[in-house]
């Protein structure tokens, strides 16, 4: 899961301009809160977002995959983000905006349990 520092680079400074970004080594990854919120993570360099069945249908309509750490059937709860959605500042906003609301979700859902 190796992350190359320009690539680390790119994508945070293109998250930046979006909402106040962490990004925090794990794993041989990173993973990228917005405030306490984990909704995404760089692997491979490559961008994933947090998904739901809010968001989904977005990743599934580019042909995106799920994020398969371990290159088996099981998949997390994470889909990589088109390059051209990276690239593009306003399709990005919107992504990560959705992206972000999922981890929100997400929180408040297991703070339910």
């Amino acid at each position: 899961m190796a992350v190359t520092p320009s690539y680390r680079d790119f994508v945070v400074e293109q998250l930046e301009r979006i909402a106040s970004i962490t990004a925090k080594s794990m794993f041989g990854g990173v993973g990228l809160y917005a405030e306490e919120y984990f909704f995404a993570l760089i692997a491979n360099d490559r961008l994933y977002f947090k998904v739901d069945d809010a968001n989904r249908p977005d990743f599934e309509a580019a042909a995106m995959e799920p994020f398969r750490p371990y290159g088996d059937e099981r998949a997390m709860q994470y889909y990589e983000v088109p390059i051209e959605v990276l690239e593009d500042g306003e399709a990005l906003q919107h992504w990560t905006e959705k992206a972000i609301e999922v981890a929100r979700r997400a929180r408040q859902r297991k703070r339910r349990t």
